[in-house]
């Protein structure tokens, strides 16, 4: 079997799900060109938990985890199924007393606002895992690694994150991006094309590190597809930009 590529895609606003803009057409594109995985393990930003847990549902819920947004975003539904297996599967590499089976999560717009446009049918099974924050940027790292074998066995890892997100800094109507989100941007860019683990997971040390990520959600899930590259496996960015001057929209595959 064909090694599954591993992606991160900046997923930005929520009406993205709705809209057709570069960063949806490069999404869709990027499905029209992925091999077909058997099924995706996504890592959202928007399941922030103590502990992990991975969904174990045949039939995963909907989740409308915003507010504010017009009724046509709470009305969408993507009703990809779940895989129980790839569950219990996900936790045997993980390590069962570390990982719990979880039945009442679903897909957040992390994973949703995303696939409905990299898989628009819904009809590739769906997982996610919870990015548990109690813990540092290295153990996360060494967490993503043991996921490696997912990728012979046809599933897409899939994280969803802002590599910047700052919300307090918004910028509404402007396109224009704020100098330090520019610099972080750029600074990961390069640490991503030079397998830079310290400088991926030390983030922090980057002068604009604090302002760029003032919490850790959205961007630790770039560290679980950055983990899974292999020696002299390519890079490439999928589609990258800002919106409201205050969030990266750069996505990347690896492989």
């Amino acid at each position: 079997m064909t090694r599954m590529p591993a992606v991160f895609l900046g997923h930005g606003n929520p009406m993205n799900a709705l809209e057709h803009n570069a960063y949806t057409d490069a999404w869709h594109e990027l499905g029209r060109s992925l091999p077909r995985p058997r099924a995706v393990l996504a890592v959202s930003a928007h399941w922030y938990t103590r502990g992990v847990g991975v969904t174990a549902m045949p039939q995963p819920r909907t989740i409308h985890d915003f507010s504010g947004f017009p009724p046509e975003l709470f009305a969408v539904e993507y009703p990809a199924p779940g895989d129980p297996q790839l569950a219990a599967d996900v936790a045997q590499l993980l390590g069962t007393e570390l990982v719990g089976l979880d039945e009442a999560w679903g897909l957040d717009h992390g994973t949703w606002s995303v696939l409905a446009h990299v898989y628009p049918d819904a009809d590739i099974p769906v997982v996610q895992l919870s990015i548990d924050g109690t813990r540092e940027p290295d153990w996360h790292w060494e967490l993503a690694s043991l996921l490696a074998p997912l990728r012979e066995d046809g599933v897409l890892v899939l994280g969803s994150g802002n590599i910047v997100h700052n919300l307090g800094r918004i910028t509404w109507g402007s396109s224009a991006p704020a100098d330090w989100n520019v610099r972080f941007d750029e600074h990961v860019r390069d640490a991503l094309d030079a397998s830079d683990r310290q400088a991926l997971t030390h983030y922090l040390d980057h002068p604009d590190g604090a302002l760029a990520c003032p919490s850790p959600d959205h961007y630790l899930p770039v560290l679980y597809v950055a983990a899974l590259r292999e020696p002299g496996e390519p890079i490439s960015t999928i589609v990258s930009g800002y919106d409201i001057g205050s969030l990266s929209m750069r996505s990347i595959r690896v492989g």
